[in-house]
């Protein structure tokens, strides 16, 4: 018999699903981002996922996450893209890891590490077309093209890529998309000009992919929408939420009118009535921007948190409705039994749905998995 109190279930069918209905939307290849331990879906099991829907390359922001993914067996391309001075990269380059690179003291970095691995280093070049985060800026980029087609030249670097990343994708008519992939296309001909000739272009993250054929290029990378979230709000594109979490009630008990719940009294009973105490608080991932606000699904009912969400539990005031203890409360899922939804909880907690399933999957939360894919073999990853 399998005990649990609180848990997060992962429909690993339906991240393959979403990656086949993005792969059938573009002719571009299309990668697979399973950052942030998958966005807290498990990032080895989404990745697997993601490769039996169709995806070719995978994504990840660390040198470790990269290594991670070659450890569980899984031998597709991986480019990592968020790297400080002073890391391994000798580790990341044995192991066939694509690398993110924005200034020349990182490809020199980059070409030192190669040199001791005796093999070219593969870099993906990132120019900043307007985020003004990662990236070289556009003044800075034609040096860097620069350095990195004399690196190529010598055999210590192989450019595969030259990528971007959209600011405002998330708003289909934002002026600065049309702006950012001016600018993207002007580095490509700065590159170009200095000899650099990619295989991969890429600037699309999820947003793009779903609204913007002509920001597809080479590649797209997709992350929020493989778990099932929409990234534009109010569209949902046919995707199908991943992630459900639900925790059993710890006990029921009937109060009387006028009762203050939770800290600081932020809630008071109007009448007499039952409330339910759930074992999931906002060190599991329960927003604590939630309190009186956040909707819980219970016998088949929603209800709101009563008053301030705790470390540990919440309270959900269910009037005279029956119930138990050993009850479900689901906080959210796909929203098919009528659910609260991530997107829902975003709205609750005004936030976005991304942070929501990332803030899921303590140590003390079990992830479950579920699926038809948990029975297939590890794919192979393209030659």
């Amino acid at each position: 018999m399998v005990r649990w109190q609180a848990e997060v279930r992962v429909n690993l069918d339906a991240i393959r699903d979403n990656v086949s209905r993005l792969c059938a939307s573009t002719n571009a290849a299309v990668m697979a981002v399973v950052k942030g331990d998958g966005y807290r879906h498990g990032m080895v099991e989404s990745a697997r996922a993601a490769l039996s829907g169709g995806a070719t390359w995978l994504g990840v922001t660390t040198l470790d996450e990269a290594l991670a993914l070659r450890r569980a067996g899984i031998t597709a391309p991986v480019l990592a893209w968020l790297l400080s001075p002073g890391l391994p990269l000798r580790e990341g380059i044995d192991a066939s890891i694509d690398f993110g690179v924005a200034t020349v003291a990182q490809l020199d970095e980059m070409i030192k590490a190669g040199a001791e691995a005796g093999k070219p280093v593969h870099v993906h070049l990132k120019v900043d077309t307007g985020l003004s985060r990662g990236g070289a800026t556009m003044m800075d980029w034609p040096l860097l093209v620069h350095a990195a087609a004399q690196a190529e030249a010598r055999g210590t670097v192989r450019v595969a890529g030259v990528w971007s990343h959209l600011a405002a994708a998330d708003d289909p008519g934002h002026e600065t998309i049309d702006a950012q992939l001016d600018a993207f296309r002007e580095a490509l001909s700065i590159a170009a000009r200095h000899g650099v000739h990619p295989s991969l272009r890429h600037i699309a993250n999820s947003a793009a992919t779903l609204t913007r054929p002509d920001a597809h290029f080479d590649m797209v990378r997709a992350g929020i929408a493989i778990y099932g979230l929409s990234p534009v709000p109010g569209e949902r594109f046919g995707l199908r939420p991943a992630m459900t979490a639900r925790a059993k009630v710890m006990l029921s008990k009937r109060i009387p009118a006028g009762t203050g719940v939770s800290y600081a009294h932020t809630y008071t009973t109007t009448g007499e009535t039952t409330v339910a105490v759930i074992p999931l608080g906002y060190a599991d991932g329960v927003p604590r921007h939630a309190s009186n606000v956040g909707p819980v699904r219970l016998n088949g009912r929603t209800h709101t948190i009563a008053g301030r969400v705790c470390m540990d539990q919440v309270v959900v005031d269910v009037g005279d409705l029956p119930v138990s203890p050993g009850d479900v409360a689901t906080l959210f899922g796909p929203g098919d039994d009528g659910e609260p939804t991530a997107d829902d909880w975003a709205a609750a907690a005004d936030t976005t749905n991304y942070e929501i399933v990332t803030r899921f999957g303590s140590a003390r939360t079990r992830r479950v998995y579920e699926g038809s894919t948990l029975d297939q073999d590890p794919p192979i990853a393209p030659s």
